[in-house]
């Protein structure tokens, strides 16, 4: 289990670097446990390997004071755990995640998040993604694919993006490349 933290803990570090994530700045976090553990997502829900993902997620967020969202299941609609101090005016949803509806990963962020509240949705800088679970939906327009060195947690794959401002102007605009 101390693998799957440090495996955890670097993904989430090395995207942090590569979205050039700030203070204050959102990461989403979807995560079946199921596929960490090699079985088919959603087959196998496992708060304990949740905890340990989840450790090693929030420390990694904590050295750059990062906020994590973690979503839930699509059995809660895919809702998001938050801190209420990364989005004080969201509309919160009454739902408390369990293991086998909301997910093992959304149940231990409930847990461990001070102030944690649940909001049907969240607009988060960049995320990333353990073992399929489609975080797309919770990323700032525009998703960008960010390749990273530790893809995997586990047996899962894991998939990252990072957000980026809209191109807006055609073909005679001015692009800061320095903010991309």
């Amino acid at each position: 289990m101390e693998n799957i933290k440090e495996q955890a803990y670097l993904a989430t570090k090395e995207i942090i670097e590569k979205a050039k994530l700030k203070a204050g700045n959102i990461l989403v976090v979807g995560c079946s446990t199921s596929e960490v553990i090699g079985d088919k997502i959603g087959t196998n829900s496992s708060p304990d390997t949740a905890e340990y993902i989840y450790k090693g997620v929030a420390e990694a967020a904590a050295e750059k004071g990062i906020f994590i969202a973690a979503q839930c299941c699509e059995h809660l609609n895919r809702a998001i755990i938050v801190s209420k101090t990364a989005i004080p005016f969201a509309e919160e949803v009454n739902v408390v995640p369990q293991p086998k509806a909301g997910g093992s990963f959304a149940t231990a962020a409930y847990k461990n998040i001070p102030d944690a509240i649940a909001v049907e949705r969240i607009w988060a800088d960049a995320g990333i993604d353990i073992g399929f679970t489609l975080i797309g939906m919770h990323i700032k327009k525009v998703a960008v694919p960010v390749r990273l060195e530790n893809n995997r947690i586990g047996k899962a794959l894991v998939l990252a993006a990072r957000s980026r401002p809209k191109f807006i102007g055609g073909e005679r605009a001015i692009y800061n490349e320095e903010k991309m």
